[in-house]
């Protein structure tokens, strides 16, 4: 089975990589030969197949044909640019998180073959109004120019599979929580940093209210998202290939107040509540809860408390 990872470099796509290395099976078949690419060349993982590292952009002429040249098997796709970028760059986004896509599965078509599909989609395909929980069934009207892309993806991808041209899965993630490493350009990162920083022992900033409630899944859960969607049954799925992942709803003070039985009052004194009205306005235009029966019917599994996720960070980081 030949293996492509475009996203590698990030921090579900590398995580994934050294999964899929370390096991050297997926669906039950072993893996002979896998392929990560990204904007820059991926670390490559220990592996005892064949492995290849690319740095490419999706959206540039002659990338997506490179990539399929040889035909992987399964493909997983998390390239992406985050959201608050994706707002300020109206051209960039639709660029990278829209038309790399779509050269993507034109060059699938051409090389006239079915492999799986795993895309990395997001919640932010819903917007307000919405119920307090959403349903399985309720309808994509995204409110920003990053769920949007995503939204008209995961339309190209149902086309797609029903023409027999891929058999894509699309994974609508919650935000992910805690995300090792430096903050970075998303208007949720202050979700991440309000845990991460302090349990470093370094400052970070609030930008919402704590009252603000939102829809979370650990690094881990994540990983398992993308490894189980790959073995997943086509016929199980059915034609909408767009499924709202499993997830953990909680509020800012829900995090602070785990924060504070794992770290103590000195890990929440280092966050300083600074507005920005800005973010504000993009993360209320969220759902904050789910039902994801669908989800955990096909066999999806995900976190039940930020105690958990904050252990399994401190656990992830103890070196």
């Amino acid at each position: 089975m030949h293996v492509l990872i475009i996203g590698a470099g990030g921090m579900i796509g590398a995580r994934l990589a050294r999964l899929l290395a370390r096991r050297g099976t997926l669906n039950g078949r072993p893996i002979g030969r896998m392929t990560l690419a990204d904007i820059t060349a991926p670390t490559a993982p220990k592996f005892s197949g064949s492995l290849d590292t690319l740095a490419l952009d999706l959206a540039a002429p002659g990338a997506a044909p490179r990539l399929i040249a040889d035909r992987p098997d399964v493909i997983f796709h998390l390239a992406a640019i985050v959201s608050s970028q994706a707002e300020a760059d109206f051209d960039l986004g639709y660029a990278t998180n829209l038309d790399g896509t779509r050269a993507l599965l034109d060059a699938i078509r051409a090389a006239d073959y079915c492999p799986r599909l795993v895309f990395a989609s997001s919640t932010a395909v819903f917007g307000a109004p919405f119920p307090a929980r959403i349903p399985d069934d309720f309808h994509a009207t995204p409110r920003s120019s990053y769920g949007t892309q995503k939204a008209v993806t995961e339309l190209l991808l149902n086309d797609h599979t029903r023409r027999g041209h891929v058999d894509a899965v699309a994974l609508r993630l919650p935000t992910i929580c805690i995300r090792p490493g430096r903050p970075n350009a998303a208007a949720s990162g202050f979700y991440s940093n309000i845990l991460r920083e302090p349990l470093a022992g370094k400052p970070a900033n609030l930008p919402v209210p704590d009252s603000t409630r939102h829809w979370f899944a650990s690094p881990a859960s994540a990983i398992a998202f993308f490894d189980h969607a790959a073995t997943l049954d086509p016929d199980r799925i059915g034609p909408n290939r767009a499924i709202n992942m499993p997830g953990l709803s909680a509020t800012v003070a829900d995090q602070i107040d785990a924060l504070r039985r794992a770290a103590g009052q000195d890990a929440v004194d280092l966050i300083t509540r600074i507005p920005d009205p800005a973010i504000a306005a993009i993360v209320n235009t969220w759902p904050q809860d789910f039902n994801t029966a669908r989800a955990h019917d096909l066999g999806f599994t995900a976190d039940t408390s930020f105690d958990t996720i904050i252990a399994a960070h401190i656990s992830d980081n103890a070196d």
